[in-house]
């Protein structure tokens, strides 16, 4: 998978990087499995927790990075 942006569904990273559900889970989201989430962007979901979409962006796309992916 490419570099993540704001608009990628949080289902679909987790599909295409499930190690990023330890970083989402560190910051608040802990209902990584429900329905609803699934389909909401990192943007939105950030936003509900009340966290900075680009910092959230640059950590998942770091691991990715640092993974090989």
């Amino acid at each position: 998978m490419a570099q993540i942006s704001k608009e990628t569904r949080i289902g679909e990273l987790l599909v295409t990087f499930p190690e990023a559900a330890p970083i989402l889970m560190e910051i608040g989201m802990h209902c990584l499995g429900c329905p609803a989430s699934q389909m909401e962007s990192l943007e939105e979901a950030a936003m509900v927790h009340g966290i900075d979409s680009d910092l959230l962006v640059e950590k998942i796309n770091a691991a990715m990075a640092a993974a090989g992916k």
